[in-house]
């Protein structure tokens, strides 16, 4: 594995009219591009991830995995507004040198494609074979392959949607609503809503499990009274999160995942789809409570050359990391029939 960061030194306009002196985006690299360059994978992650899908995915990318760098030249960037070496509300301000803590600009599923694109161009790929992400990450390769739609050859969507919705827009208010009742979270510190955090933490896997996860993964003794197994899963979780991410990168990236409309300024959402050329794989999950499988439905009957898999998973949302044997056997399924066509 090669961590770099791409530094842009210039001003990086964002969808809300506000800007970025400069950015940074610190990104990852697997495997070697082959001579035809022809064979970049690129995997762009969800909320809280980084850029080192074998940590997270490694069940689907790594040496033996169906994403092998023998065979692929893999990239895969800290998104903008992450706390893993991109640019974000604790990154130092270039003028006065004073994080951003709360003046950070409000960012957009848009915004976070854009600088994606920045990345791409800086490593001089103009072709991606295959490009992949889930939830949050199949928003973004949404937005980038409708500005860039002849970068993709194919696309593979996991748990996604077009627009975020109603639904999923309440449920990351509540988690903010949570950091909010924290009472350091107006504090220009590091730490500010990190107590809040836990919470929301804790709110946000409701959404990403369902009531067969907890019944069969969080069951208690029928003795017990008192110190629960769920409710100890849900401390440690939110411990869990606080020891590796900030409050305000977790603000960031909810907000802009809550911006999340293809539509937006294209006339409708079915014109917007309609934009992307690439062949698309759209996979969904139908247990998963935040991303409803008629998402997934949706965006595969407006995708202009797409094909819909469901599966079935207990863990809900959260299957889209979990459940990789069923996922890699239908990817592979898929970009088999690329190579038949």
């Amino acid at each position: 594995m090669s961590y770099q960061v791409f530094k842009y030194n210039q001003t990086f306009y964002v969808e809300s009219g506000e800007y970025l002196p400069e950015i940074e985006i610190a990104y990852s690299t697997f495997g070697k591009l082959n001579p035809e360059r022809n064979n970049v994978v690129w995997v762009v992650h969800a909320l809280t991830a980084n850029s080192d899908p074998t940590d997270w995915w490694s069940g689907l990318v790594g040496e033996g995995r169906l994403i092998d760098p023998e065979k692929y030249f893999i990239v895969c960037a800290n998104n903008l507004g992450s706390c893993y070496g991109s640019t974000h509300a604790l990154s130092l301000h270039p003028f006065g040198g004073e994080p951003y803590y709360h003046t950070f600009p409000l960012l957009t599923i848009r915004d976070i494609a854009a600088s994606l694109d920045l990345l791409r161009n800086h490593l001089n790929i103009n072709q991606i074979h295959l490009c992949i992400g889930g939830s949050q990450g199949g928003q973004i390769i949404q937005e980038w392959a409708i500005s860039q739609p002849k970068v993709f050859e194919n696309l593979f969507l996991l748990c996604t949607n077009a627009a975020h919705s109603p639904w999923g827009i309440a449920f990351n208010e509540a988690q903010r609503m949570a950091i909010e009742a924290d009472v350091t979270w107006e504090s220009s510190i590091d730490e500010a809503g990190s107590e809040g955090m836990k919470a929301a933490r804790a709110i946000a896997l409701l959404s990403y499990r369902n009531y067969q996860t907890y019944a069969q993964t969080q069951a208690s003794d029928n003795a017990a009274i008192d110190k629960f197994k769920a409710s100890s899963y849900q401390q440690y979780q939110g411990k869990k999160l606080v020891k590796r991410f900030n409050a305000f990168s977790y603000w960031t990236l909810s907000k802009a995942m809550d911006s999340h409309n293809v539509g937006r300024g294209r006339g409708s959402i079915e014109s917007a789809l309609s934009l992307i050329q690439a062949r698309t794989l759209v996979l969904g999950i139908r247990s998963d409570v935040l991303f409803p499988i008629q998402e997934q439905q949706f965006l595969a009957t407006h995708l202009p050359n797409a094909q819909l898999v469901e599966i079935d998973s207990i863990y809900g949302h959260d299957g889209f990391l979990i459940e990789y044997e069923q996922i890699s056997k239908v990817l592979a399924d898929f970009l088999v029939l690329e190579k038949v066509l």
